[in-house]
């Protein structure tokens, strides 16, 4: 008679030496320093938003009312390589959770096979009798099944979870990265078209002041030195010019990389930047925590870390494995598959290690260390996301403060001009000082195209620096990464 309770031993055992489940203190989120409120107030006539608003919704990008900058925009999406390589890696750590999640169901396997045997047929010098070949039929199915008495293998499902949600923000940073680096080389090369036309209508004039001063000097008024610098000014402000275009073709070859295309299938027109950056409205430190990528796959990270923890503290406690076998075996093929020929097995296997040389111990202390780099490593990253909205927030308040006074600058530059030009056809002045003028009025003109292109690079690093109207509630949740819904 078979006994039936045999295992009941063995479960005694197992729950004689695990005792209670092993718990640890829930998660929380490392603590980081935020202010009440910014540092650098945002410039004159921009809106303070409220936490619960959106800094920005959808695409971002449509707040500089540019169709040409939207079309360039929508291709980052799809064909830029980069990101692709993002999303592909998402995709991995999505299918890790699912390998993880794998562990917590029996493992089912089989191996049939068939062998043949034969006994010898003679024993010393006299012939025995012959037996003939005799052939065994397998077809077990083997299970076992881990329990997961501490937890560790759940918290390795919850940190690859972790993981997966990371790499999603990872994705969604990478996307805010490539978005923004467009939109800046895409106004620093509109900046570059500016410099252009303003140094063209510079050679333009300074062809008419040397017409203007070989006149003089073909009437004895003026020296050949006046048309000497006269020369000199017009061919190095066509130097310049023509040194433009080197930026400006690195400019439109990193853009086509942007979105995907090889440099030669890329032309952008040449335009003029002429509208002053759209204003951003800017909530209080605390709401950045939930609005930035990177911050939550800082946080992500930290909460897979300290899973980590809890998996190594679980080695320290024994391991019941449930094994179980059934299957049918004959050694004839007609008799195979009928029921006589089964077999089964089935017990617990509890395994405890001994000794280990500190092993474990180690194992724990570099993942608690590890964890201390993580939340460390997510303190600096809020702290960093802090500090690049104090820059570009006072970027941009001091540089619409600095526009204003150089527009000033260049009216009184264009109007000494004016002045020094007369004074030179009435010959109250030599050329130098209608040189001088001229350097001063165009280095002013030059210095407000500049600044208006690095009022639009700061407004789109303002953008980024405040997660480009992402927010936490937009990463997966733990069945979306596990695919379980």
């Amino acid at each position: 008679m078979i006994q039936r309770n045999f295992l009941l031993p063995s479960l005694a055992a197992a729950a004689l030496f695990c005792g209670a489940c092993l718990k640890l203190p829930p998660y929380q989120k490392p603590t980081a320093a935020v202010s009440p409120a910014f540092k650098e107030e945002p410039p004159a006539g921009w809106k303070q938003a409220q936490p619960s608003d959106g800094i920005l919704r959808g695409k971002w990008w449509e707040v500089f009312n540019d169709p040409a900058l939207n079309a360039l925009e929508e291709q980052v999406n799809v064909s830029n390589q980069n990101l692709l390589s993002a999303e592909a890696n998402y995709r991995v750590a999505k299918a890790a959770v699912r390998v993880a999640r794998s562990a917590l169901s029996p493992t089912v396997t089989t191996s049939p096979s068939v062998t043949g045997s034969e006994a010898s047929n003679r024993v010393g010098s006299s012939r025995a009798g012959a037996t003939g070949p005799i052939g065994t039929y397998n077809l077990p199915v083997d299970a076992t099944y881990t329990a997961d008495i501490w937890g560790r293998l759940h918290r390795a499902v919850a940190a690859n979870a972790d993981l997966a949600q990371a790499a999603n923000a990872q994705l969604e940073n990478a996307r805010l990265l490539y978005q923004t680096e467009l939109a800046s080389d895409y106004f620093q090369l509109h900046g570059l078209d500016g410099d252009a036309k303003l140094l063209d209508e510079t050679v333009n004039s300074y062809k008419e002041y040397l017409t203007l001063t070989k006149n003089r000097f073909e009437g004895g008024i003026a020296s050949d030195s006046d048309v000497a610098q006269a020369e000199t000014q017009l061919y190095t402000t066509q130097v310049e010019l023509t040194d433009l275009g080197v930026a400006r073709a690195q400019l439109e070859h990193a853009i086509a990389i942007l979105i995907g295309k090889a440099p030669a299938e890329l032309t952008i027109p040449s335009m003029i930047l002429t509208s002053a950056p759209p204003p951003i409205p800017v909530g209080v430190p605390s709401a950045l925590l939930e609005r930035r990528p990177d911050i939550a796959e800082n946080e992500c990270q930290v909460a897979a870390a300290n899973e980590q923890i809890g998996i190594a503290k679980a080695a320290f406690y024994p391991t019941l494995t449930l094994a179980a076998s059934v299957g049918l075996q004959s050694t004839s093929f007609l008799n195979w598959l009928t029921f006589p020929s089964r077999f089964w097995s089935i017990g617990p296997q509890l395994v405890q290690t001994l000794f280990d040389a500190g092993k474990r111990r180690g194992q724990l202390a570099s993942v608690e260390a590890q964890y201390d780099a993580t939340a460390a490593n997510y303190r600096q990253t809020v702290l960093t996301a802090f500090q690049q909205v104090e820059d570009n927030l006072s970027a941009l308040r001091i540089l619409e403060s600095e526009a204003g006074t150089l527009d000033q600058a260049v009216k009184s530059a264009q109007r000494s001009l004016l002045v020094s030009t007369e004074q030179y056809k009435g010959g109250t002045v030599n050329y130098l000082q209608v040189i001088t003028t001229q350097t001063i009025a165009v280095q002013n003109e030059r210095a407000a195209v500049d600044l208006l292109t690095r009022r639009m690079t700061a407004t789109v690093q303002l953008i980024q620096a405040l997660g480009g109207g992402w927010d936490a509630s937009k990463l997966p949740t733990t069945q979306d990464v596990s695919g379980q819904h």
